[in-house]
Protein backbone atom coordinates (compact mmCIF):
# COMPACT_ATOMS: atom_id res chain seq x y z
CA UNK A 1 0.00 0.00 0.00
CA UNK A 2 1.28 3.51 -1.21
CA UNK A 3 1.77 6.54 1.44
CA UNK A 4 1.32 8.71 -1.30
CA UNK A 5 -1.08 11.29 -1.80
CA UNK A 6 -0.50 10.68 -6.02
CA UNK A 7 1.15 7.90 -7.54
CA UNK A 8 2.83 8.73 -10.55
CA UNK A 9 0.73 6.68 -12.33
CA UNK A 10 -1.92 8.99 -10.79
CA UNK A 11 0.07 11.88 -12.01
CA UNK A 12 0.40 10.79 -15.97
CA UNK A 13 -3.43 10.67 -15.97
CA UNK A 14 -3.86 13.53 -14.62
CA UNK A 15 -1.58 14.96 -17.79
CA UNK A 16 -3.27 13.01 -20.02
CA UNK A 17 -6.67 14.21 -19.54
CA UNK A 18 -5.23 18.12 -20.06
CA UNK A 19 -2.62 17.96 -23.18
CA UNK A 20 -2.76 16.53 -26.31
CA UNK A 21 -1.75 13.26 -27.58
CA UNK A 22 -0.88 11.79 -30.80
CA UNK A 23 -0.48 7.95 -31.83
CA UNK A 24 2.78 7.70 -33.23
CA UNK A 25 1.94 6.19 -36.54
CA UNK A 26 0.25 9.60 -37.25
CA UNK A 27 3.80 10.77 -36.28
CA UNK A 28 5.58 9.12 -39.44
CA UNK A 29 3.79 11.37 -42.02
CA UNK A 30 5.39 14.78 -39.87
CA UNK A 31 8.91 13.45 -40.26
CA UNK A 32 9.93 15.60 -43.22
CA UNK A 33 7.73 19.08 -42.21
CA UNK A 34 10.17 21.83 -41.17
CA UNK A 35 7.50 23.28 -39.20
CA UNK A 36 8.20 20.11 -36.69
CA UNK A 37 10.32 19.63 -34.09
CA UNK A 38 10.49 16.00 -32.44
CA UNK A 39 12.03 15.54 -29.10
CA UNK A 40 13.30 13.16 -27.44
CA UNK A 41 13.08 12.87 -23.56
CA UNK A 42 15.22 9.72 -23.10
CA UNK A 43 18.17 9.05 -21.29
CA UNK A 44 21.37 9.53 -23.54
CA UNK A 45 21.72 5.59 -22.69
CA UNK A 46 18.48 4.51 -24.18
CA UNK A 47 19.00 6.80 -27.21
CA UNK A 48 22.03 5.48 -27.66
CA UNK A 49 21.10 1.78 -26.84
CA UNK A 50 16.85 1.49 -29.02
CA UNK A 51 18.12 4.58 -31.47
CA UNK A 52 15.88 7.32 -32.19
CA UNK A 53 13.02 8.40 -34.60
CA UNK A 54 14.86 10.19 -37.37
CA UNK A 55 15.56 14.13 -37.35
CA UNK A 56 14.82 14.02 -33.25
CA UNK A 57 16.34 16.37 -31.52
CA UNK A 58 17.56 14.89 -27.71
CA UNK A 59 16.31 17.18 -24.32
CA UNK A 60 17.13 15.89 -21.30
CA UNK A 61 13.91 15.10 -19.09
CA UNK A 62 15.51 17.20 -16.41
CA UNK A 63 16.62 19.93 -18.49
CA UNK A 64 13.57 20.26 -20.53
CA UNK A 65 11.84 23.31 -18.64
CA UNK A 66 14.84 25.05 -18.46
CA UNK A 67 15.51 24.86 -22.15
CA UNK A 68 12.85 26.46 -22.82
CA UNK A 69 12.26 28.97 -20.58
CA UNK A 70 14.21 32.24 -23.09
CA UNK A 71 15.04 33.72 -19.45
CA UNK A 72 16.73 31.06 -18.09
CA UNK A 73 21.22 31.07 -18.66
CA UNK A 74 20.30 27.37 -20.34
CA UNK A 75 17.81 28.59 -22.93
CA UNK A 76 18.05 26.75 -26.31
CA UNK A 77 17.04 28.68 -29.12
CA UNK A 78 15.27 25.77 -31.18
CA UNK A 79 12.53 26.14 -28.21
CA UNK A 80 12.20 30.16 -29.71
CA UNK A 81 10.83 29.38 -32.81
CA UNK A 82 7.40 29.05 -34.29
CA UNK A 83 7.52 25.40 -34.40
CA UNK A 84 5.43 22.69 -33.48
CA UNK A 85 6.74 20.45 -31.25
CA UNK A 86 5.95 16.99 -30.21
CA UNK A 87 7.64 15.10 -27.60
CA UNK A 88 8.37 11.34 -26.61
CA UNK A 89 9.89 9.16 -23.91
CA UNK A 90 9.61 5.45 -23.88
CA UNK A 91 5.77 4.14 -23.46
CA UNK A 92 4.55 8.14 -23.13
CA UNK A 93 4.94 8.84 -19.09
CA UNK A 94 8.16 11.25 -19.15
CA UNK A 95 6.41 13.17 -22.09
CA UNK A 96 2.94 13.16 -20.47
CA UNK A 97 4.47 14.77 -17.29
CA UNK A 98 6.70 17.38 -19.29
CA UNK A 99 4.19 18.03 -21.48
CA UNK A 100 1.73 19.09 -18.92
CA UNK A 101 4.26 20.69 -17.10
CA UNK A 102 5.15 22.64 -20.64
CA UNK A 103 1.47 23.77 -20.91
CA UNK A 104 1.82 25.22 -17.04
CA UNK A 105 4.46 27.41 -18.13
CA UNK A 106 2.82 28.51 -21.52
CA UNK A 107 4.84 26.19 -23.95
CA UNK A 108 2.41 24.61 -26.72
CA UNK A 109 3.19 21.15 -27.17
CA UNK A 110 1.87 17.87 -27.64
CA UNK A 111 3.18 14.02 -27.16
CA UNK A 112 3.31 10.71 -28.77
CA UNK A 113 1.10 8.51 -26.09
CA UNK A 114 2.42 5.58 -26.72
CA UNK A 115 6.31 6.41 -26.74
CA UNK A 116 9.02 5.28 -28.45
CA UNK A 117 7.82 1.23 -27.72
CA UNK A 118 4.34 2.49 -29.84
CA UNK A 119 6.70 3.82 -32.34
CA UNK A 120 9.02 0.55 -32.98
CA UNK A 121 5.49 -1.40 -32.96
CA UNK A 122 4.05 0.27 -35.86
CA UNK A 123 7.51 0.03 -37.78
CA UNK A 124 8.20 3.59 -37.75
CA UNK A 125 11.88 3.92 -39.01
CA UNK A 126 14.65 4.24 -36.62
CA UNK A 127 18.08 6.08 -36.51
CA UNK A 128 21.09 4.75 -34.79
CA UNK A 129 23.71 6.88 -33.58
CA UNK A 130 27.21 7.17 -35.77
CA UNK A 131 29.70 5.12 -33.89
Amino acid sequence: MSRLKKTASDLVQTARGRIKEIPSEDVVDLLSDKKVVIVDLRDIRERQREGFIPTSIHAPRGMIEFWVDPESPYFKPVFGKKKRFIFYCASGWRSALTVSTLKDMGFEAEHIGDGFTGWIKNKGPVDKPID
